[in-house]
């Protein structure tokens, strides 16, 4: 396998971390990621003007990208600034819809998924559709008070279907997650829908995974970050007369973090480059698994090793230790995609 990075993917990766290291100084994000609308539409509209968005879309529908790698690069670059634009609903909604074109030129999007019964399994879902019209209730919708159309999974004679609508024609009540970053309870009341795809469970799943593994490079970014400050701190701050990096207990446990973020970039890379396979699905699950527990590791240890400092709103590494601890419970958490893992052995798969 080649790990290296194509020229083409280079060139975004170097140019969003420069466009979001300008953007996204650490006060600027806590400023809009904690205050409604809890993003910025300034921003949003600048990462449309560098054709962020093209870089979610294959090639054979206008895009520039599209593939796995390009998740990758983009989302770990968004996870390095800890960014809090809703681009996870764009690229889920990248997955499904057959014309593209107004979401590359920056419409936001997002997909309505999860029930406050139904988090994470598709066969759960119990809001319906009838005669066209839409009823029932979807929790924490990523990116839900800024979207301008929605991408609702319902029920319609047996199957789980997907449908559209101005996000306007739904009631949402909108709120910022704990780690920044919009979200919201849309609820349907016999709302009028387009039907986009009558059988949609498989389309849908594959939409999923296509966000976990963006979530899986969002925390690589952010991990990195942690890292970086982590040693850092050791090699700067002092006690009993030297840096705290001299002891050997410390050095340990800061090694240990280093090659746990390196088997979480293996994983990362692996799914990647499973994406348009039949493994896919089993890939994007391993990684989100191994990725999420890699994560929450890294938020603890990091905030162990700093001390008191470590958790207060003023040092970054607070809000990044959140936002890792909070990717877990995205898309499924650890113990889902576990259960998930274990149904494929059983199944053979």
């Amino acid at each position: 396998m080649n790990f290296e990075q194509s020229d083409d993917r280079r060139m975004l990766s170097e140019t969003l971390r420069r466009y979001l290291a300008d953007s996204y100084e650490i006060s600027h994000r806590n400023a809009v990621a904690y205050d409604a609308p809890f993003h910025d539409p300034t921003k949003w509209a600048e990462l449309t003007e560098l054709g962020l968005f093209y870089a979610l879309v294959s090639e054979d529908r206008g895009g520039m990208g599209g593939h796995g790698f390009d998740i990758v690069t983009v989302f770990e670059e968004l996870g390095r600034a800890l960014c809090p634009e809703p681009v996870l609903g764009q690229l889920m909604a990248a997955s499904l819809l057959t014309d593209a074109d107004p979401l590359m030129a920056g419409t936001r999007y997002t997909l309505a998924i999860g029930e406050s019964d139904a988090p994470y399994d598709l066969q759960d879902i119990t809001t319906s559709c009838v005669n066209g019209r839409l009823t029932g209730r979807k929790s924490v919708v990523y990116g839900a008070p800024a979207a301008e159309i929605l991408l609702v999974a319902a029920r319609q004679n047996g199957k789980i279907a997907l449908f559209e609508m101005p996000a306007e024609n739904a009631e949402i009540t909108g709120y910022g997650m704990i780690d920044g970053g919009p979200a919201g309870e849309v609820f349907f009341d016999d709302t009028p829908a387009t039907l986009l795809l009558e059988d949609a469970e498989n389309a849908l799943q594959n939409a999923m995974d296509r966000g976990a593994l963006a979530l899986c490079a969002e925390a690589l970014g952010a991990m990195e970050v942690v890292q970086d400050t982590l040693v850092d701190y050791l090699t700067t701050r002092k006690q009993f007369g030297q840096p705290l990096g001299a002891f050997q207990a410390l050095q340990h446990r800061a090694i240990d973090v280093a090659i746990e973020i390196e088997q979480a970039r293996s994983i990362v890379i692996l799914a990647a480059s499973a994406d348009g396979t039949e493994a896919f699905a089993k890939r994007a699950a391993q990684a989100k698994h191994l990725v999420g527990k890699i994560a929450r590791l890294v938020a603890e240890e990091a905030i162990q090793m700093h001390g008191g400092i470590g958790i207060t709103w003023e040092y970054p590494l607070s809000h990044y230790a959140k936002r890792l601890v909070m990717i877990d419970h995205q898309l499924g958490d650890t113990d889902w995609h576990l259960e998930r893992l274990m149904k494929g052995l059983a199944g053979g798969s």
